[in-house]
């Protein structure tokens, strides 16, 4: 097929369906869902909702296209993965403009989500390499042994609003690579993506249902967790959604990485460079409208640190451009739906009813301003607390929202015992110029992913992503190594030949002789 241009992305946005056995299906199931541009409140499509019925046709595509997937050899399954490598690089910024239009992130924000996605992409034409296995001659008298990784079979993929290419590349890359057979149910609210990859997935030279994208709510995931044929599922979520699938999944013996909710702290030193740490907070707070697991919602200010730091914040989150993701001059864009917005609204509300001090009142932002026809959009400026303490809702919950809350402890070990105590522990950040404290901070913050003067540490593609305590449910982290022990099995195998086994049977356990 020809190679995919604006006008495919543009397309897919009226009827947006199911991608199936390598090709665009229909939904049948008689629902659908909206689909808004955030910045204008605008529906901008109608996408499927499938049924029960239609995900098991979908699996059991994916199923018949097993065998010969997991049997091509690796180095030729590398090569469809440098092949769709070449032609996301060449559509990255058709694949950025849809994110800008349904998710509603500025534009170099949207570019930036599709590189960390391509990397893994990257990284995953790497698999000969990383499927090798051990050897080990002579284990005992004649007998060798070694152990080699096999794929698991029809595996699927659960994935977010707010990263509607970065995550879905976190997951089907690698389990592809590794020789699995991929469903992906992305969000509803910003489902285009999906189809623009599979496009380019298929023209890559991927055999027909090898990949495969089912559109759809509850009713689709829940048919992806009950298939008996569906071996593995990697989520991205909510922790109350992530602790679900990751208990109904193991229930019908499927393996499971679910990635769950954050409250991400940022420490701030009184030695660290306060304008450094100011732009930290400032990027990493309200960036993606602060609708990332990453996103630093919570400033950790110690000693002296806070009253340097408050009027700068202040200042900064009011001069916000807060604009539609088309505009270039953007920095932050609309959130991605009425309901987020009336959510968001409500967290600021209950700061002030707890008696957090609000700096800065979000709430006030007014559409209009954002740009032409952006009067009706799901808009919100940057909001500022401080004085938030553990005990109020507004430190509990991920708002999931452009919200910076701001806490102040008179040291480092107050600071470690706030970001400890926390339910979450998914990202964290410490900026200071004290090497022993960073090294301190590094070794005892329960958290999966730290940050030393690196406001968002999220993982390079061949480390792998994954937060602790309930933050994560499951053993394996997504992508990296991890990510290809999560999509493969180890066999062990022990070979010897008859010329070299001695007479008469044995009744004690094995040993090495």
């Amino acid at each position: 097929m020809n190679a995919p241009d604006k006008s495919i992305a543009t397309a897919a946005l009226a009827s947006i369906e199911h991608w199936v056995g390598g090709r665009i299906v229909p939904g049948q199931s008689g629902r659908r869902a909206d689909v808004f541009n955030p910045a204008t409140g605008v529906v901008s499509g109608r996408v499927a909702l499938a049924s029960a019925e239609e995900v098991a046709a979908a699996v059991a595509t994916a199923q018949a296209a097993f065998p010969a997937w997991a049997d091509t050899p690796p180095i030729r399954r590398a090569r469809v993965m440098f092949k769709f490598l070449e032609l996301l690089n060449k559509h990255k910024d058709d694949l950025a403009r849809i994110l800008t239009a349904e998710h509603g992130k500025v534009f170099s924000d949207a570019q930036g989500e599709v590189m960390r996605g391509i990397e893994i992409v990257e990284f995953s034409c790497g698999i000969p390499q990383l499927l090798k296995g051990q050897y080990t001659d002579q284990v005992s008298t004649g007998i060798d042994n070694w152990t080699l990784r096999q794929p698991l079979g029809v595996v699927a993929g659960i994935t977010p609003f707010n990263f509607p290419a970065m995550v879905p590349m976190w997951m089907f890359p690698v389990a592809v690579a590794a020789g699995n057979c991929f469903v992906l149910k992305p969000s509803p609210l910003d489902p285009s993506a999906s189809l623009l990859m599979a496009r380019l997935f298929k023209e890559a030279g991927l055999p027909d249902g090898v990949f495969n994208v089912v559109q759809g709510d509850k009713d689709a995931v829940d048919a992806l967790l009950e298939h008996p044929d569906v071996k593995a599922i990697s989520f991205v979520g909510s922790t109350t959604v992530a602790q679900k699938i990751y208990e109904t999944g193991a229930r019908f013996g499927k393996r499971v990485q679910a990635l769950g909710g954050a409250k991400n702290h940022m420490v701030v030193m009184p030695d660290a460079d306060m304008e450094q740490a100011a732009d930290a907070l400032i990027g990493s707070a309200f960036g993606a409208a602060g609708e990332r697991c990453m996103a630093v919602s919570l400033g950790v200010l110690v000693g002296s640190a806070a009253d340097k730091l408050i009027p700068v914040l202040a200042e900064r989150t009011r001069a916000l451009k807060v604009k539609n993701g088309t505009d270039p001059d953007a920095e932050m864009g609309p959130v991605i739906s009425g309901a987020a917005h009336q959510r968001i609204a409500g967290y600021i509300a209950q700061g002030e009813t707890e008696g957090a001090k609000l700096v800065v009142d979000g709430r006030k932002f007014q559409g209009a301003a954002a740009g032409s026809g952006c009067d009706n959009g799901f808009w919100l400026g940057g909001t500022l607390f401080d004085n938030v303490t553990a005990d109020m809702k507004i430190y509990k919950d991920e708002i999931f929202g452009p919200v910076l809350g701001c806490a102040r402890v008179k040291d480092m070990a107050e600071a470690l015992e706030l970001v400890n105590s926390h339910e979450y522990g998914n990202g964290v950040a410490c900026f200071t110029r004290d090497g022993n404290v960073a090294r301190e901070f590094a070794r005892r913050v329960q958290v999966g992913m730290v940050g030393i003067n690196v406001p968002i540490p999220v993982p390079m593609a061949w480390h792998g992503f994954g937060g602790w305590k309930k933050s994560m449910f499951g053993d394996m982290h997504a992508y990296g190594e991890e990510g290809v022990r999560f999509y493969t099995k180890q066999k062990s195998i022990m070979q010897r030949w008859p010329e070299s086994i001695a007479k008469g049977a044995e009744f004690m356990f094995p040993t090495s002789k």
